[in-house]
Protein backbone atom coordinates (compact mmCIF):
# COMPACT_ATOMS: atom_id res chain seq x y z
CA UNK A 1 0.00 0.00 0.00
CA UNK A 2 1.29 3.44 -0.92
CA UNK A 3 1.63 5.97 1.89
CA UNK A 4 0.66 9.62 2.08
CA UNK A 5 1.29 12.43 4.56
CA UNK A 6 -1.66 14.53 5.69
CA UNK A 7 -0.62 18.05 4.81
CA UNK A 8 2.45 19.38 6.59
CA UNK A 9 1.73 17.44 9.77
CA UNK A 10 4.16 14.57 9.26
CA UNK A 11 1.32 12.11 9.97
CA UNK A 12 1.89 9.30 7.46
CA UNK A 13 -0.98 6.97 6.63
CA UNK A 14 -1.99 4.53 3.91
CA UNK A 15 -3.19 6.16 0.68
CA UNK A 16 -6.62 4.64 1.33
CA UNK A 17 -7.94 4.45 4.86
CA UNK A 18 -10.90 2.60 6.32
CA UNK A 19 -14.16 4.21 7.47
CA UNK A 20 -15.51 1.93 10.18
CA UNK A 21 -18.90 3.58 10.77
CA UNK A 22 -20.99 1.24 8.62
CA UNK A 23 -20.00 -1.76 10.70
CA UNK A 24 -22.08 -0.49 13.61
CA UNK A 25 -24.09 2.52 12.55
CA UNK A 26 -25.97 4.20 9.74
CA UNK A 27 -26.47 1.38 7.25
CA UNK A 28 -28.79 -1.03 9.01
CA UNK A 29 -28.29 -2.94 12.28
CA UNK A 30 -24.79 -3.47 13.72
CA UNK A 31 -22.93 -6.27 11.99
CA UNK A 32 -21.51 -9.39 13.62
CA UNK A 33 -18.47 -8.52 15.73
CA UNK A 34 -16.47 -11.60 14.74
CA UNK A 35 -17.07 -11.01 11.05
CA UNK A 36 -16.18 -7.32 11.30
CA UNK A 37 -13.01 -8.15 13.22
CA UNK A 38 -11.99 -10.43 10.35
CA UNK A 39 -12.55 -7.58 7.87
CA UNK A 40 -10.48 -5.17 9.96
CA UNK A 41 -7.65 -7.69 10.27
CA UNK A 42 -7.68 -8.18 6.50
CA UNK A 43 -7.43 -4.41 6.07
CA UNK A 44 -4.28 -4.42 8.19
CA UNK A 45 -2.91 -7.30 6.09
CA UNK A 46 -3.49 -5.22 2.96
CA UNK A 47 -1.54 -2.30 4.35
CA UNK A 48 -4.32 -0.03 5.57
CA UNK A 49 -3.07 2.05 8.49
CA UNK A 50 -5.75 4.74 8.97
CA UNK A 51 -8.92 3.59 10.73
CA UNK A 52 -11.73 6.07 11.35
CA UNK A 53 -14.37 5.75 14.07
CA UNK A 54 -16.36 7.99 16.45
CA UNK A 55 -18.14 7.83 19.77
CA UNK A 56 -21.35 8.67 17.86
CA UNK A 57 -21.21 5.48 15.78
CA UNK A 58 -23.50 3.17 17.65
CA UNK A 59 -23.12 5.18 19.85
CA UNK A 60 -20.00 3.78 21.47
CA UNK A 61 -20.04 0.27 20.00
CA UNK A 62 -17.97 1.13 16.94
CA UNK A 63 -15.12 2.41 19.09
CA UNK A 64 -15.35 -0.76 21.15
CA UNK A 65 -15.19 -2.90 18.01
CA UNK A 66 -12.23 -0.99 16.58
CA UNK A 67 -10.37 -0.97 19.89
CA UNK A 68 -10.68 -4.70 20.45
CA UNK A 69 -10.06 -5.73 16.84
CA UNK A 70 -7.01 -3.53 16.28
CA UNK A 71 -5.37 -3.78 19.67
CA UNK A 72 -2.83 -6.40 18.43
CA UNK A 73 -1.70 -3.94 15.73
CA UNK A 74 -1.88 -0.74 17.76
CA UNK A 75 1.67 0.43 17.05
CA UNK A 76 1.28 -0.19 13.31
CA UNK A 77 -1.84 1.89 12.75
CA UNK A 78 -3.38 5.33 13.14
CA UNK A 79 -6.73 5.56 14.93
CA UNK A 80 -8.96 8.56 14.35
CA UNK A 81 -12.06 9.26 16.41
CA UNK A 82 -14.36 12.20 17.06
CA UNK A 83 -16.18 14.26 19.69
CA UNK A 84 -18.92 16.82 19.40
CA UNK A 85 -22.31 15.37 20.30
CA UNK A 86 -24.32 15.00 23.48
CA UNK A 87 -24.66 11.30 24.32
CA UNK A 88 -25.91 10.06 27.67
CA UNK A 89 -24.04 7.32 29.59
CA UNK A 90 -26.50 4.72 28.29
CA UNK A 91 -25.49 5.47 24.72
CA UNK A 92 -28.53 7.50 23.73
CA UNK A 93 -27.73 10.46 21.48
CA UNK A 94 -29.78 13.57 22.15
CA UNK A 95 -29.13 14.99 18.71
CA UNK A 96 -27.51 18.07 20.20
CA UNK A 97 -23.99 19.35 19.61
CA UNK A 98 -21.56 19.71 22.50
CA UNK A 99 -17.98 20.86 22.11
CA UNK A 100 -17.51 22.50 25.48
CA UNK A 101 -13.88 22.03 26.57
CA UNK A 102 -14.76 20.04 29.68
CA UNK A 103 -16.98 17.76 27.60
CA UNK A 104 -14.20 17.19 25.05
CA UNK A 105 -11.88 16.03 27.82
CA UNK A 106 -14.51 13.68 29.25
CA UNK A 107 -15.18 12.21 25.80
CA UNK A 108 -11.48 11.59 25.20
CA UNK A 109 -11.13 9.71 28.48
CA UNK A 110 -14.09 7.51 27.59
CA UNK A 111 -12.87 6.95 24.03
CA UNK A 112 -9.42 5.94 25.24
CA UNK A 113 -11.01 3.20 27.34
CA UNK A 114 -13.24 1.94 24.55
CA UNK A 115 -10.35 1.99 22.07
CA UNK A 116 -8.10 0.19 24.57
CA UNK A 117 -5.27 2.63 23.98
CA UNK A 118 -3.32 5.37 25.71
CA UNK A 119 -3.56 7.91 22.88
CA UNK A 120 -5.82 8.98 20.04
CA UNK A 121 -3.70 9.59 16.97
CA UNK A 122 -6.13 11.96 15.26
CA UNK A 123 -9.01 13.61 17.13
CA UNK A 124 -11.70 15.35 15.10
CA UNK A 125 -14.45 17.71 16.10
CA UNK A 126 -17.35 15.80 14.53
CA UNK A 127 -19.44 18.87 13.75
CA UNK A 128 -18.76 22.53 14.47
CA UNK A 129 -20.66 23.70 17.54
CA UNK A 130 -21.97 27.25 16.96
CA UNK A 131 -22.33 27.73 20.72
CA UNK A 132 -18.64 27.21 21.49
CA UNK A 133 -15.96 29.40 19.88
CA UNK A 134 -13.68 27.23 17.77
CA UNK A 135 -10.70 28.82 19.53
CA UNK A 136 -11.88 27.24 22.80
CA UNK A 137 -12.26 23.87 21.07
CA UNK A 138 -8.78 24.09 19.58
CA UNK A 139 -7.39 25.14 22.94
CA UNK A 140 -8.90 22.12 24.67
CA UNK A 141 -7.43 19.77 22.08
CA UNK A 142 -4.09 21.54 22.39
CA UNK A 143 -4.06 20.70 26.10
CA UNK A 144 -4.84 17.06 25.31
CA UNK A 145 -1.98 16.98 22.80
CA UNK A 146 0.40 18.41 25.40
CA UNK A 147 -0.79 15.74 27.83
CA UNK A 148 0.07 13.03 25.31
CA UNK A 149 -3.51 11.77 25.04
CA UNK A 150 -4.01 13.07 21.49
CA UNK A 151 -1.56 13.20 18.60
CA UNK A 152 -3.23 15.42 16.02
CA UNK A 153 -6.25 17.73 15.70
CA UNK A 154 -8.85 17.51 12.96
CA UNK A 155 -12.13 19.13 11.95
CA UNK A 156 -15.11 17.70 10.11
CA UNK A 157 -17.46 19.50 7.72
CA UNK A 158 -15.90 22.83 8.75
CA UNK A 159 -15.80 26.01 6.67
CA UNK A 160 -12.61 27.71 5.53
CA UNK A 161 -13.10 30.50 8.06
CA UNK A 162 -13.49 28.03 10.94
CA UNK A 163 -10.42 26.10 9.79
CA UNK A 164 -8.32 29.27 9.81
CA UNK A 165 -9.48 30.29 13.29
CA UNK A 166 -8.81 26.83 14.72
CA UNK A 167 -5.45 26.50 12.99
CA UNK A 168 -4.28 29.76 14.57
CA UNK A 169 -4.64 28.17 18.02
CA UNK A 170 -3.69 24.55 17.32
CA UNK A 171 -2.38 23.26 14.01
CA UNK A 172 -5.09 21.35 12.17
CA UNK A 173 -3.78 18.14 10.61
CA UNK A 174 -6.81 17.10 8.59
CA UNK A 175 -10.25 18.15 7.50
CA UNK A 176 -12.75 15.35 7.11
CA UNK A 177 -15.53 16.18 4.68
CA UNK A 178 -17.60 14.43 2.08
CA UNK A 179 -15.85 14.56 -1.29
CA UNK A 180 -16.40 12.42 -4.35
CA UNK A 181 -17.31 12.55 -8.01
CA UNK A 182 -20.84 13.49 -7.05
CA UNK A 183 -20.03 15.99 -4.29
CA UNK A 184 -17.28 18.41 -5.29
CA UNK A 185 -18.07 21.46 -3.19
CA UNK A 186 -14.77 21.17 -1.22
CA UNK A 187 -12.83 21.98 -4.41
CA UNK A 188 -13.95 25.60 -4.19
CA UNK A 189 -15.01 26.00 -0.56
CA UNK A 190 -12.17 24.47 1.48
CA UNK A 191 -9.40 22.84 -0.56
CA UNK A 192 -7.63 26.12 -1.45
CA UNK A 193 -7.42 26.90 2.28
CA UNK A 194 -6.18 23.40 3.07
CA UNK A 195 -3.45 23.70 0.47
CA UNK A 196 -2.40 27.13 1.73
CA UNK A 197 -2.20 26.01 5.37
CA UNK A 198 -0.75 22.54 4.76
CA UNK A 199 -3.75 20.56 5.97
CA UNK A 200 -4.77 17.14 4.65
CA UNK A 201 -8.22 16.19 3.37
CA UNK A 202 -9.84 12.93 4.47
CA UNK A 203 -12.94 12.38 2.31
CA UNK A 204 -15.72 10.32 3.83
CA UNK A 205 -18.29 8.70 1.54
CA UNK A 206 -15.81 8.74 -1.37
CA UNK A 207 -18.06 6.19 -3.07
CA UNK A 208 -21.20 8.26 -2.62
CA UNK A 209 -22.53 6.06 0.20
CA UNK A 210 -22.33 3.13 -2.18
CA UNK A 211 -23.97 4.71 -5.21
CA UNK A 212 -20.71 5.15 -7.13
CA UNK A 213 -20.04 1.41 -6.92
CA UNK A 214 -22.77 0.83 -9.50
CA UNK A 215 -24.49 -1.65 -7.18
CA UNK A 216 -27.44 0.61 -6.34
CA UNK A 217 -30.27 1.64 -8.66
CA UNK A 218 -33.82 2.97 -8.38
CA UNK A 219 -35.14 -0.46 -7.36
CA UNK A 220 -32.78 -0.91 -4.38
CA UNK A 221 -34.59 -1.18 -1.04
CA UNK A 222 -33.00 0.30 2.08
CA UNK A 223 -33.68 -0.87 5.63
CA UNK A 224 -35.62 1.63 7.79
CA UNK A 225 -32.51 2.31 9.91
CA UNK A 226 -30.32 2.85 6.84
CA UNK A 227 -29.59 6.58 6.63
CA UNK A 228 -29.91 6.46 2.86
CA UNK A 229 -33.66 5.89 3.27
CA UNK A 230 -33.89 9.47 4.60
CA UNK A 231 -31.57 11.23 2.14
CA UNK A 232 -33.04 13.22 -0.77
CA UNK A 233 -30.24 12.01 -3.06
CA UNK A 234 -31.39 8.41 -2.53
CA UNK A 235 -35.05 8.71 -3.42
CA UNK A 236 -35.96 6.34 -6.27
CA UNK A 237 -36.43 9.33 -8.57
CA UNK A 238 -33.02 10.78 -7.75
CA UNK A 239 -31.31 7.42 -8.15
CA UNK A 240 -32.89 6.94 -11.54
CA UNK A 241 -31.78 10.40 -12.66
CA UNK A 242 -28.26 9.94 -11.28
CA UNK A 243 -27.78 6.61 -13.05
CA UNK A 244 -26.40 8.53 -16.01
CA UNK A 245 -23.26 9.33 -14.00
CA UNK A 246 -22.79 5.68 -13.08
CA UNK A 247 -23.22 4.58 -16.68
CA UNK A 248 -20.40 6.85 -17.81
CA UNK A 249 -18.09 5.76 -14.99
CA UNK A 250 -18.90 2.11 -15.70
CA UNK A 251 -17.88 2.58 -19.32
CA UNK A 252 -14.50 3.95 -18.30
CA UNK A 253 -14.08 1.16 -15.75
CA UNK A 254 -14.75 -1.52 -18.33
CA UNK A 255 -12.06 -0.18 -20.63
CA UNK A 256 -9.59 0.02 -17.72
CA UNK A 257 -10.43 -3.53 -16.56
CA UNK A 258 -11.52 -2.00 -13.26
CA UNK A 259 -14.71 -1.40 -11.32
CA UNK A 260 -16.62 1.88 -10.92
CA UNK A 261 -15.57 1.99 -7.27
CA UNK A 262 -11.91 1.75 -8.23
CA UNK A 263 -12.32 4.53 -10.79
CA UNK A 264 -14.00 6.73 -8.18
CA UNK A 265 -11.21 6.19 -5.64
CA UNK A 266 -8.40 6.56 -8.18
CA UNK A 267 -9.96 9.84 -9.31
CA UNK A 268 -9.91 11.20 -5.74
CA UNK A 269 -6.30 10.15 -5.20
CA UNK A 270 -5.10 11.92 -8.32
CA UNK A 271 -6.60 15.25 -7.26
CA UNK A 272 -4.02 16.12 -4.57
CA UNK A 273 -1.19 14.15 -2.89
CA UNK A 274 -2.52 15.12 0.56
CA UNK A 275 -5.95 13.52 0.12
CA UNK A 276 -6.68 10.19 1.85
CA UNK A 277 -10.19 8.77 1.27
CA UNK A 278 -11.74 6.45 3.83
CA UNK A 279 -14.23 4.14 2.10
CA UNK A 280 -16.05 1.76 4.39
CA UNK A 281 -17.30 -1.75 3.88
CA UNK A 282 -18.39 -4.83 5.78
CA UNK A 283 -17.14 -7.31 3.17
CA UNK A 284 -13.60 -8.50 2.47
CA UNK A 285 -14.29 -8.66 -1.27
CA UNK A 286 -15.28 -4.98 -1.33
CA UNK A 287 -12.29 -4.09 0.84
CA UNK A 288 -9.94 -5.74 -1.62
CA UNK A 289 -11.72 -4.04 -4.51
CA UNK A 290 -11.35 -0.64 -2.85
CA UNK A 291 -7.66 -1.14 -2.18
CA UNK A 292 -7.22 -1.80 -5.89
CA UNK A 293 -8.14 1.81 -6.52
CA UNK A 294 -4.81 2.89 -5.03
CA UNK A 295 -2.83 1.26 -7.84
CA UNK A 296 -5.12 2.15 -10.74
CA UNK A 297 -3.52 4.69 -13.07
CA UNK A 298 -5.72 7.21 -14.82
CA UNK A 299 -4.38 8.84 -17.98
CA UNK A 300 -5.03 12.48 -18.90
CA UNK A 301 -7.55 11.17 -21.43
CA UNK A 302 -9.30 9.18 -18.68
CA UNK A 303 -9.45 12.25 -16.48
CA UNK A 304 -10.89 14.38 -19.27
CA UNK A 305 -13.59 11.78 -19.82
CA UNK A 306 -14.36 11.69 -16.12
CA UNK A 307 -14.63 15.48 -16.07
CA UNK A 308 -17.16 15.23 -18.87
CA UNK A 309 -19.12 12.70 -16.84
CA UNK A 310 -18.92 14.89 -13.77
CA UNK A 311 -20.73 17.68 -15.61
CA UNK A 312 -23.91 15.69 -15.24
CA UNK A 313 -26.00 17.52 -12.66
CA UNK A 314 -26.54 15.24 -9.70
CA UNK A 315 -30.11 15.25 -8.44
CA UNK A 316 -31.10 15.49 -4.77
CA UNK A 317 -29.57 17.11 -1.69
CA UNK A 318 -26.93 14.99 0.03
CA UNK A 319 -28.36 15.52 3.53
CA UNK A 320 -31.73 15.83 5.23
CA UNK A 321 -32.64 19.30 6.48
CA UNK A 322 -31.70 18.38 10.06
CA UNK A 323 -28.24 17.12 9.09
CA UNK A 324 -27.67 20.02 6.72
CA UNK A 325 -28.11 22.47 9.58
CA UNK A 326 -25.08 20.90 11.29
CA UNK A 327 -22.74 21.63 8.37
CA UNK A 328 -20.56 24.69 8.99
CA UNK A 329 -20.63 26.92 5.93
Amino acid sequence: MQKRILGNSGLEVSAIGFGCMGMSHGFGPPKDTVEMTTVLHRAVDLGVTLFDTAEMYGPFINEELVGAALRPFRDQIVIATKFGFDIDPNGKATGGLNSRPEHIKDVVEASLKRLQTDRIDLLYQHRVDPNVPIEEVAGAVKELIRAGKVGHFGLSEASAQTIRRAHAVQSVTALQSEYSMWWREPETKTMPTLEELGIGLVPFSPLGRGFLTGKIDETTQFAPNDIRATLPRFTPEAREANQALIDLIAGIAERKNATPAQIALAWILVQKPWIVPIPGTTKISRLEENIGGATLELTPADLREIEDAARIEVQGHRYSETSERMVDR
